[in-house]
């Protein structure tokens, strides 16, 4: 089954750019276009696709806003950052509202599919440049709920960019449980993404640091 996308933003050369580009390779079905943040939570809950493409700074309502609405609204659809902005208010804000990605809009065509498709299996992609500002901003909770020895190790795979089925895998347990142990790991540690969490795993050693 291809993966199902919603492009979000506000420039139509932008989204028919996408579409054309995405539409060419048959792991990917673009199901639908949004202009701004509000139509792009309309049709995640109407569509519920695998992805969201949303760009951060579109009218009526922002993305970063769409991103937490989404997340919330539609826990199983995964959203990635494309945007031309890096600001590290905009890396963090997109990645504490729930984005799984964050890349620039001149990310290259190989790196964008990969993205997607992390996305799609539950793995974190990162730009390099938003990475290295996450690092730097994103705190680890001060005082977070301590997780069972299961949740760790969930959590140290997940540090390690392990997909939802590579985990069951590798712990010999069922995917639907692998996604249980995760929203539990996310609420213990009071994070919002599997991004923070992943990053809050390798400030305390339990992924790599780069």
């Amino acid at each position: 089954m291809p993966i199902r996308i919603v492009i979000a933003d506000d420039h139509a050369v932008v989204r028919q750019g996408l579409k054309m580009f995405l539409q060419d390779d048959g792991d990917f079905e673009v199901i639908a276009e949004a202009q701004n943040g509000s139509e792009a939570l309309a049709l995640a809950k109407q569509l519920k696709p695998d992805v969201v493409l949303m760009d951060l700074l579109m009218p009526v309502m922002d993305g970063i806003t769409a991103i937490g609405h989404i997340r919330r609204e539609v826990p199983d659809t995964e959203v990635i950052a494309l945007t031309s902005v890096l600001e590290d208010a905009s890396v963090v804000g997109a990645v504490r509202a729930g984005a799984i990605g964050y890349l620039l809009k001149d990310t290259q065509a190989e790196e964008l599919t990969r993205a997607i498709k992390a996305a799609a299996n539950g793995q974190v992609q990162l730009s390099p440049q938003a990475a290295a500002r996450l690092v730097r901003e994103v705190r680890a909770p001060e005082s977070p709920e301590t997780l069972t020895e299961r949740e760790t190790d969930v959590l140290r795979l997940l540090a390690q960019g392990k997909a939802n089925k590579e985990i069951a895998a590798a712990l010999f347990i069922g995917e639907n449980t692998v996604k249980t142990h995760v929203s539990s790991i996310l609420v213990k540690l009071g994070v919002q993404s599997r991004t923070q969490a992943a990053l809050y795993a390798r400030q305390i050693g339990l992924g790599p640091v780069d």
